[in-house]
């Protein structure tokens, strides 16, 4: 095993030939990746079994299902990976050009950050993810999953390592903590001097430990308290459709639908539907059904869970779905306010006006007219795949894709001018 501080020097060593390589090298490098991801497709499914038989005592179905790899999906890691390639090369970008009038020539110039880490849990996509943002952008990257998914990562970590080495390129590009204990996280959290950008993806604890006491930049991304809004004048056949789709498509990824707010005037005939196409009618179709945590008023039309305290507040990432009734759409914004992570949240609405009130209100990453949020998405954004998704405001926002792991220089030509 190699020691944490071992595998951020190796990283900060080779981060300067990727920066120096060609697009046309790195592209190589990330089809060579590709490449081995499907010829070391049984090594992957493999260890991805033997990962998920240890945790099935300790998991949810939901989330075994962000655990699980299947032939499908490393199709689709590598199809993720060649999407990347076809992407321009941000390195280099020049972003503003300006002449001053003493002829000297100012370029804001794209330029890679130099070494990424990522610690993240469950999902082992995120591994072959990660890896090809960063490949691309210049960046060196450490990846540090969690123990659930430790086999599968290191696993696909080898296969990438193969890529770059049949690219001529130092594996060392792709770091792999092996240690999954606190005190990892710990080493990554306070390697000044040779973490560049720190991005945690992965619950909230995870993110509030990083953020409370990492010593290096440090994103914070990822959890998703998404919120849909039905108005008055929404399309109910259409909400019903959205609304299945953010809550059941994927239960356990940070998109996903976590609260339901509807206008009080439409809920006699909404809520019935609702409770009927989430429960009724996904039982009878041999699916999970969703259970529907009410508020008072709500629980006046429909059978469900009393909401608890802390209901409004809580990232299930499970069939689960907290509903709450609001007089309009300044009541939905005012809710979303305290309530929301800024990650997603949609508005369900024909009322161009309410539309128009909730996109300029609502101050979350990424803001749905309807729309599921399960689009947020660096693959549905047209980035490929994506590093995290940021909740924030500063560097980045959103789904992350290549330009935001990249910063800028300042490069000033001139001739012979003194001031």
């Amino acid at each position: 095993m190699y020691k944490t501080a071992d595998i951020l020097q190796n990283a900060k060593a080779a981060a300067p030939i990727l920066a120096a390589a060609t697009p046309e090298r790195k592209n190589l490098a990330l089809e060579k990746i590709a490449e081995r991801l499907l010829s070391e497709q049984e090594n992957i499914l493999r260890a991805n079994a033997e990962d998920i038989e240890a945790s099935r005592s300790r998991l949810s179905e939901v989330m075994i299902d962000r655990l699980n790899l299947t032939p499908e999906r490393i199709e689709g890691m590598a199809a993720g990976i060649r999407d990347v390639i076809l992407l321009p090369d941000p390195v280099g970008r020049v972003m503003e050009r300006v002449e001053r009038p003493n002829g000297l020539v100012i370029e804001k110039t794209s330029f890679p950050l130099g070494v990424i880490a990522i610690i993240y849990e469950s999902r082992p996509n995120v591994t072959s993810d990660a890896a090809a943002l960063a490949l691309k952008s210049g960046n060196a990257v450490i990846l540090r999953g969690g123990k659930e998914a430790f086999r599968s990562n290191a696993a696909i970590v080898e296969a990438i390592r193969l890529g770059l080495q049949d690219a001529s390129l130092p594996p060392e590009l792709v770091g792999f903590v092996e240690d999954t204990s606190r005190d990892s996280a710990r080493e990554l959290m306070e390697a000044r001097g040779f973490i560049d950008l720190l991005i945690p993806r992965g619950g909230a604890g995870l993110i509030r430990s990083c953020m409370e006491n990492a010593k290096v930049p440090c994103i914070q991304t990822g959890t998703g308290i998404c919120h849909i809004y039905v108005d008055a004048s929404a399309d109910q056949e259409k909400a019903l459709n959205i609304i299945e789709n953010a809550k059941t498509s994927r239960p356990s990824v940070c998109n996903a639908e976590e609260v339901l707010l509807v206008n009080r005037a439409i809920a006699p005939e909404f809520l019935p539907k609702l409770h009927l196409r989430l429960t009724e009618d996904r039982a009878k179709r041999g699916l999970v059904p969703v259970e529907l945590r009410l508020d008072e008023d709500a629980a006046q039309i429909i059978p469900g869970t009393p909401a608890g305290e802390r209901d409004f507040d809580t990232e299930f990432l499970d069939y689960i779905l907290a509903v709450k009734l609001v007089d309009d759409v300044d009541e939905a914004i005012a809710h979303i306010a305290v309530h929301s992570t800024g990650h997603s949240d949609a508005i369900l609405t024909q009322d161009a006006d309410a539309a128009e009130r909730f996109t300029r209100l609502v101050d979350s990453a990424a803001v749905y007219v309807n729309v599921s949020t399960r689009f947020t998405d660096g693959g549905e954004f047209g980035l490929g795949c994506e590093m995290g998704i940021s909740t924030q405001k500063l560097h980045a926002r959103g789904p992350m894709g290549l330009q935001e792991l990249n910063t800028y220089k300042y490069i000033v030509r001139g001739d012979g001018q003194i001031r």
